[in-house]
């Protein structure tokens, strides 16, 4: 459940930036919207949410190298 807590959140972190993003854009700040994209919050929100995904793809193995067998 955690996971889950966490790509919502970073969800919600990306929408509200891609939201910032719409209003610069609507305002004809061409130059500040890449920044924004390239170096900016964007960038940053994207890869929190990346990390999250790939942090939960990693450490499928049990402490022996087989996968994790759940209840038994």
């Amino acid at each position: 459940m955690k996971y889950a807590a966490q790509a919502q959140t970073a969800l919600d972190r990306l929408d509200m930036s891609l939201a910032k993003l719409r209003t610069i854009v609507k305002n004809g700040k061409t130059a500040e919207a890449i920044q924004f994209m390239e170096r900016g919050e964007l960038k940053d929100r994207y890869e929190e949410l990346q990390n999250i995904i790939s942090i939960s793809q990693v450490g499928t193995l049990g402490a022996r190298g087989t996968n994790q067998t759940g209840r038994i």
